[in-house]
């Protein structure tokens, strides 16, 4: 990618188009609307022959949806960046036996830091793109809120966005309901109206996950054990098991006369123990206080020492009142009014005042049972 790039005369968004159809429908509402645009193409992921990671069909596509819309189409090669800013995380946290959220790091590193840059060499003013979300001038606060479409709502993975960011940035899609947006692609003639949506991990697609992660991460089997210390099985990995799985355990097991399957309560990465136990709601998947690493404010600054308001610590999770404290170091203390299931280091807590996101961090440590039990024997 050169360094620089010639400024495009009269654009003054440029959106990021994937090749699906969220971003395509983005770039057509503004299109629409009269407003001076072009396209940019990210490549992100440097294939490494362990999957269908999609890029070719996603850049043909990109190049058709343009092509049919009359828009410029602009191409740039993350893939460094997204190595060292996202993936190289994604395997420390996997290697450490935390589960990382990487949608998150990527819409931080990439789609808001690099593409925004590279919108601006362009001669941009703002970016677009297909992203679930809304963005509200609030006096001189630029808020992120919710989708209107709260089943497809992806506040939570753009909640380390801050406001050099919202303020530069169109969500075209945040008031239109999924249901529609293939519709208005189908009855606009767009080559990818009927695409299927992209899942997995960001950029790099869909594949094997145990597969992939041992190409760079190679396993070590273990015992699988109970709380108790019964062990039940082995297990090929404790980094490809995350807190609350069910699948892939391979162990069977009855309570009373009905069967039980059984669930991931705890990770012992130094020992290399995967810890079990029957029952979707075991007591050993239960915490009521979470504490976090840094925490990122979307206006800048929290609302106060102390408050309360609602999280998420999954995606699609619903609403959990909460109260919040903020600690000298910036890291936030987080209490539920209820017990919660499976809240896992690694992933995100989100924050939320109704359907404004306020900001959020990455879980450090829960008071779950075995949790405190393994961090009391290392001290």
């Amino acid at each position: 990618m050169p360094a620089k790039a010639a400024p495009v005369p009269g654009v003054r968004t440029i959106v990021g188009m994937s090749g699906g159809v969220d971003s395509s429908v983005a770039a057509l509402l503004l299109r629409d609307a009269g407003e001076p645009l072009a396209g940019l193409f990210m490549q992100n992921w440097a294939d490494d022959g362990s999957g269908d990671c999609r890029a070719d069909d996603d850049r043909r596509d990109a190049v058709a949806v343009c092509g049919r819309l009359g828009l410029p189409i602009h191409f740039r090669d993350f893939s460094g960046e997204y190595w060292q800013g996202v993936f190289a995380h994604f395997l420390a946290e996997y290697a450490a036996g935390r589960t990382p959220n990487p949608d998150v790091l990527c819409n931080r590193e990439i789609k808001f830091k690099h593409f925004l840059d590279a919108a601006r060499e362009l001669g941009a003013e703002f970016i677009a793109t297909g992203h679930y979300a809304r963005v509200e001038r609030q006096g001189d606060e630029f808020q992120l809120l919710r989708a209107i479409d709260r089943s497809k709502d992806q506040s939570y993975f753009l909640h380390q966005l801050g406001q050099a960011q919202l303020s530069a940035t169109r969500f075209p899609l945040g008031s239109i309901l999924k249901s529609e947006i293939r519709a208005i692609a189908r009855d606009a003639g767009l080559p990818t109206a009927a695409k299927k949506d992209s899942t997995g991990i960001c950029f790099i697609g869909e594949r094997d996950f145990r597969e992939f992660l041992a190409r760079y991460l190679p396993a070590r089997a273990g015992e699988i054990r109970t709380p108790d210390g019964r062990v039940v099985g082995q297990h090929p990995g404790v980094f490809y098991f995350t807190l609350g799985q069910r699948e892939g355990l391979n162990i069977g097991g009855v309570r009373g006369f009905e069967p039980a399957p059984w669930y991931v309560v705890g990770k012992d990465v130094a020992g290399n123990v995967l810890y079990v136990e029957q029952g979707i709601d075991s007591p050993w998947l239960q915490s009521q206080v979470l504490w976090s690493e840094t925490a990122h404010w979307v206006a800048g600054a929290p609302p106060a020492s102390r408050f309360a308001c609602t999280a998420q610590t999954r995606y699609r999770q619903a609403d959990e009142a909460c109260e919040v404290m903020l600690k000298t170091d910036g890291t936030v203390q987080v209490r539920f009014a209820r017990p919660q299931r499976a809240v896992t280091p690694g992933q995100s807590l989100v924050l939320y005042h109704d359907d404004i996101c306020l900001g959020g961090a990455v879980i450090a440590a829960t008071d779950a049972p075995l949790e405190l039990r393994m961090k009391a024997a290392a001290a």
